[in-house]
């Protein structure tokens, strides 16, 4: 099975008094979607040089990602999605494949063309990671809430919690355990919707200094991976400048 979305996404950081009084302000007006809360892990590919998420942190007109998402822990058997997200101005354009997690790491670990759901978006995918030589780098996991705007169910906005991370045992099966990107106090707000939010939602978020900003799970792993990478180097350089700097016994 194969799906097409596209949408607007703003993102917003929310510290948990933030967090209590938008869900306050919002009760009556907004239900919790289909899903209600789940837990969602995610494979992101990347070069071997992080050339996908060097030129996406430079905010370009246009950038493309590739994850493998799912839906709590799989097994072999359980249905996982390969998804394709492009942005072009503003506007994110989602393209995805699901198959069982078995096919999907056949396909991803040994090069297994899965034939038998072969459409024009795994095409498309396929063509993405031979170009550009893409593999499993990152994972990415976060317990979430969704919900939808009840007069405009195409509004749709989730509250992601707990997001964590790790650069080893690349595979969903592995759990969701991971180093947290943020303080426990804080969440991420996603609103995603076909075009403009209502006035009331925007004036909601005005009174209590909601405002949207860039922050990327993937890109944030990248960037604490290089600080740490920075910092060791500039603690090697100053170590061995103090040994230089010890007179030698004669």
């Amino acid at each position: 099975m194969a799906g097409i979305f596209k949408r607007v996404e703003k993102k917003y950081l929310l510290n948990d008094s933030q967090r209590k009084a938008f869900m306050e302000r919002l009760e009556g007006r907004t239900e919790e979607d289909v899903y209600g809360k789940y837990s969602i892990s995610n494979i992101y590919f990347d070069t071997a040089d992080n050339e996908l998420i060097r030129e996406s942190l430079n905010k370009p007109v246009y950038k493309e990602k590739l994850r493998l998402r799912s839906y709590g822990t799989p097994k072999d058997g359980d249905k996982v999605f390969l998804e394709m997200k492009k942005k072009w101005k503003g506007v994110v354009y989602k393209r995805r494949v699901e198959f069982p997690y078995r096919v999907a790491m056949d396909y991803i670990e040994k090069g297994i063309y899965p034939k038998e759901y072969d459409c024009q978006i795994l095409k498309e995918i396929d063509y993405m990671i031979k170009y550009h030589g893409l593999r499993p780098d990152t994972f990415l996991a976060y317990d979430r809430r969704a919900y939808v705007v009840s007069e405009d169910k195409n509004i749709r906005f989730t509250i992601d919690e707990r997001i964590r991370s790790r650069k080893y045992d690349l595979r969903l099966s592995d759990g969701d355990k991971g180093k947290l990107l943020m303080d426990d106090d804080m969440s991420l707000l996603e609103i995603k919707a076909p075009g403009a939010l209502p006035t009331w939602f925007v004036q909601i978020m005005s009174e209590l200094g909601i405002f949207s900003t860039s922050f990327s799970k993937f890109g944030r792993v990248y960037q604490e991976g290089l600080e740490e990478t920075n910092s060791y180097e500039r603690s090697e350089s100053l170590c061995l400048h103090h040994i230089c700097l010890i007179p030698q016994e004669t």
